[in-house]
């Protein structure tokens, strides 16, 4: 596998990813960054309420996330970045920013290429049932577990041609780590 300046651990809430993210950037020696601090105060507000967030309210966040990862790798950081990610436009959002967005059947053509970042994505999978065992223990989080059903109604698992690896969440920190690491070299 080719070398990335960039690694999306992603999966829906409750899977891991910022610990795993967290761990991985300390073991690469890279810049950590959790998608959920990132978050407008209306999107946690929403969530709060047990509103799942739509595209519109995920879109311009993500964007948000996209001038960070490429403000990174263009200065020469080598990035983790922990966020759901749960569809593959969303994906595309953090790879290319607006330029991922689907165009609207009346824009007009995209204005010259997009800059892109290259990105691993890591998809971290488990089961709701395991999955949402993991959020009743969780204290403090924006993200209700009654809002878990949605994200998986909404995940879009990671396929060809995207760069990814599919690691479950069954498996040890020290396992997915050492997974994640193989993956790199």
């Amino acid at each position: 596998m080719a070398a990335v300046p960039a690694l999306l651990v992603m999966g829906v809430s409750g899977s891991g990813k910022s610990t795993v993210g967290a761990l991985l950037a300390s073991e690469l020696g890279w810049k950590f960054y959790d998608a959920d601090d990132y978050h407008p105060e209306e999107n946690r507000a929403k969530m709060g309420k047990g509103i799942p967030l739509d595209d519109q309210d995920r879109i311009p966040w993500l964007c948000t996330l996209h001038d960070i990862l490429l403000r990174e790798v263009t200065s020469g950081q080598y990035v983790v970045l922990a966020c759901s990610a749960l569809k593959k436009v969303y994906r595309d959002i953090l790879i290319r920013g607006k330029h991922g967005v689907p165009p609207k059947s009346d824009a007009p053509g995209k204005e010259g290429k997009p800059a892109e970042v290259q990105l691993l994505v890591v998809y971290l999978s488990g089961s709701f049932e395991v999955i949402s065992g993991r959020l009743l223990k969780r204290k403090g989080h924006f993200m209700p577990s009654e809002l878990l059903q949605s994200q998986f109604d909404t995940l879009e698992p990671p396929s060809d041609p995207e760069n990814f690896i599919h690691i479950s969440v069954d498996k040890s920190l020290p396992e997915i780590i050492a997974i994640i690491m193989e993956a790199l070299k």
